[in-house]
C-alpha cells in the first residue's frame, strides 16, 4: 500500500470513528454528564507471568501447570503454541515500561511466577534469581512514577503442586499461604495493591470441567466447586496473613479479582434466569466475600443439592462453608477487584438438554457488536448495569476495575477496541457520577498482545502489537495507543 492510500485508510478510519461516538453519543440520555476522570482516578493496563514473560526455564524457574499443560495438550491450543517465549516480556521489560511512562499510564497489574519464586512450590527454597526480576521491575515502574498492581496467582502454579492434585488438595491453602507470605516480606514496602488470585471461577471451570485450561481435567461435576472452595480459602488466610503480619507497617490493600460477566434474561418477563446466572458466576465468589451474611448464594446452594439428587449423588456436589469460615472469609477484601468483558442473555434450558448444573441456556443477542474472540460481544450498557448491580447488592464497595478490553485480527489499526474502551469506560463514568458508584481505578486488557490460553496468539488483546513471527518480539503501538494517551493527558473521554 502506498503513503497516500495509508493516510486515506487511516482518515477513513477516524471519519467512521467519529461517526459511531456522534451516533453513540446521540443515543444516550446522559450526554451532560461530565466525561472526566477524578484527579485521584487511575487508568492502566494488565499482564500476566506466563503471557507475557517466556523464559520458562531461565534462572532457576521450574515447570509451571501451564507448560507442563500446553506441551502435554497442544490440541487444546488453538494453534498449538506454548508460553515458552511469549511476549519475552523477562528481557524486554525496560521497553515495555517505557512504552507505558510515554502513553501516560498510571498503574500496571502485573503477576508473580510461583514457580520462579519457588521453583519447588514450597518455601524451603526461595530463588533469589527470581525475587531479584521482580524488583527489577519494580526499580523500573518507580523510576517512571507508575504505580504497581501485583497479582500472586494468575493460573500457573508450580507443576510439582499439581502432581499433587493442585486446586482439588486443600494442601494448596496452605502452600499458597507460605507463598503469599515470602510475597509480602519481599514486595510488601514497594507495592500498595496487591491481589491474590485472579478470577478463581473462569480457571475452576476451564481447568477442572471444561478441560480447556491447565489442569485439564473433568471431574465429573465436582471439580469447579472444590476448586473454588479451595481457592477462597487460600484467598482469605492471604489475607489475614497481611492483615495480621504486614498491614500496620505497610499500610497497602489486598484482594480478589473476580470475574463478572453481565446477564439479561432472553425473554423480558422472566425476572429469574439473569439472577440466577449472576449467582452461579460473580456471585459465586463474590457473596462468601462482600454480602452481609456471607456464604455461597442461598439459590445456588438450593439449585445443585437439587441437581446432585437427581444425579444420584448422596450430597450436594457444592462443599458447606463451615460457619467458622463463612467468618472468616466474609470481608477478607478491601476492595471488589472486577473484570469484566461481555453480557449474555440467559433463558432456561428445555428439560432434555440441561448441560449444567444452573439449568441454564447462554446465548447473544444478533444487534450485539463483535469483536475477534467468539465469546466476546460488545455491548457497554451490561458494565454500566453490572456495575450499578454490584453497588446494590454489596454496600457499593470500592470497584478496582482490573480488567476490561477487546481482542482484533492481529492488526493496528484498531478502530473496534477504541470504539469499545470509548463506550465502556463513559458507561463507567456515568455509573461514578450519576449512580455514585465507588470506582477508583480502571485497568484495560492488555498492555501488549500475549498468549491468551486456550486462544493462543489467535486472540490479540494488546494496546501494543507483538510480532510473533519475529524472534526479537518486535512491538509496535496501535492506533489505540495514540487516542488512550490523549484520554491521560487529557484527563477525559473526547
Amino acid at each position: 500500500m502506498s503513503n497516500t492510500n495509508r493516510i486515506n485508510a487511516s482518515a477513513c478510519t477516524f471519519v467512521l470513528i467519529f461517526i459511531v461516538l456522534i451516533v453513540y453519543i446521540g443515543s444516550e440520555e446522559n450526554v451532560k454528564i461530565d466525561l472526566s476522570f477524578p484527579d485521584d482516578f487511575l487508568i492502566g493496563a494488565a499482564s500476566s507471568s506466563y503471557q507475557v514473560e517466556g523464559a520458562w526455564n531461565i534462572s532457576g524457574r521450574s515447570e509451571s501447570s501451564w507448560d507442563y499443560f500446553s506441551r502435554k495438550f497442544p490440541n487444546k491450543i488453538a494453534d498449538r503454541s506454548t508460553g515458552d517465549i511469549a511476549s519475552n516480556s523477562y528481557y524486554k521489560y525496560k521497553e515495555d515500561i517505557q512504552l507505558m511512562k510515554d502513553i501516560g499510564i498510571n498503574h500496571y497489574r502485573f503477576s508473580i511466577s510461583w514457580s520462579r519464586i519457588l521453583p519447588s512450590g514450597y518455601p524451603d527454597s526461595i530463588n533469589k534469581e527470581g525475587i531479584l526480576y521482580y524488583h527489577r521491575i519494580l526499580d523500573e515502574l518507580e523510576n517512571q512514577n507508575i504505580e504497581p498492581f501485583v497479582t500472586l496467582y494468575h493460573w500457573d502454579h508450580p507443576q510439582s503442586l499439581e502432581k499433587l492434585g493442585g486446586w482439588m488438595n486443600d494442601l494448596m491453602i496452605d502452600f499458597f499461604a507460605d507463598y503469599a507470605r515470602i510475597i509480602y516480606q519481599e514486595f510488601g514496602s514497594r507495592v500498595k495493591f496487591f491481589s491474590t488470585i485472579n478470577e478463581p471461577y473462569i480457571y475452576c471451570k476451564m481447568g477442572y470441567e471444561l478441560t480447556s485450561f491447565a489442569p485439564g481435567l473433568n471431574l465429573s461435576g465436582w471439580g469447579p466447586y472444590v476448586c473454588v472452595h479451595n481457592m477462597l480459602k487460600a484467598h482469605a488466610v492471604a489475607y489475614h496473613i497481611y492483615k495480621n503480619e504486614f498491614k500496620s507497617i505497610l499500610n497497602g490493600q489486598i484482594g480478589i479479582v473476580i470475574p463478572c460477566f453481565h446477564y439479561y434474561s432472553k425473554n423480558p418477563k422472566d425476572t429469574e434466569s439473569n439472577e440466577i446466572a449472576f449467582d452461579f458466576q460473580c456471585g459465586w465468589t463474590a457473596n462468601p466475600i462482600f454480602s452481609k451474611t456471607g456464604d455461597y448464594p442461598e439459590r445456588m446452594k438450593k439449585i445443585i443439592e437439587k441437581r446432585s439428587k437427581l444425579e444420584g449423588r448422596k450430597k450436594s456436589k457444592l462443599p458447606v462453608l463451615s460457619e467458622k469460615w463463612i467468618q472468616y472469609i466474609r470481608g477478607s477484601s478491601d476492595y471488589f477487584g472486577l473484570n469484566h468483558y461481555t453480557s449474555y442473555l440467559a433463558e432456561p434450558s428445555i428439560p432434555s438438554e440441561v448441560t449444567n448444573d444452573e439449568g441454564l441456556t447462554y446465548s447473544s443477542d444478533p444487534k450485539w457488536d463483535t469483536s475477534q474472540s467468539d465469546w466476546l460481544k460488545i455491548v457497554p450498557q451490561g458494565f454500566g448495569d453490572l456495575l450499578r448491580k454490584i453497588k446494590h447488592k454489596y454496600n457499593n464497595p470500592p470497584v478496582f476495575v482490573l480488567e476490561n478490553g477487546v481482542s482484533d485480527a492481529n492488526v493496528v489499526n484498531d478502530s473496534t477496541r477504541i470504539w469499545y474502551l470509548y463506550s465502556y469506560m463513559k458507561e463507567m463514568l456515568i455509573a461514578m457520577k450519576r449512580d455514585h458508584c465507588d470506582i477508583r481505578a480502571y485497568t484495560i486488557w492488555s498492555f501488549l498482545d500475549s498468549f491468551e490460553w486456550s486462544a493462543g496468539y489467535v486472540d490479540k488483546f494488546g494496546l501494543v502489537h507483538v510480532n510473533f513471527s519475529d524472534p526479537n518480539r518486535t512491538r509496535t503501538p496501535k492506533q489505540s495507543v495514540s487516542w488512550l494517551k490523549s484520554v491521560l493527558e487529557s484527563r477525559r473521554l473526547p
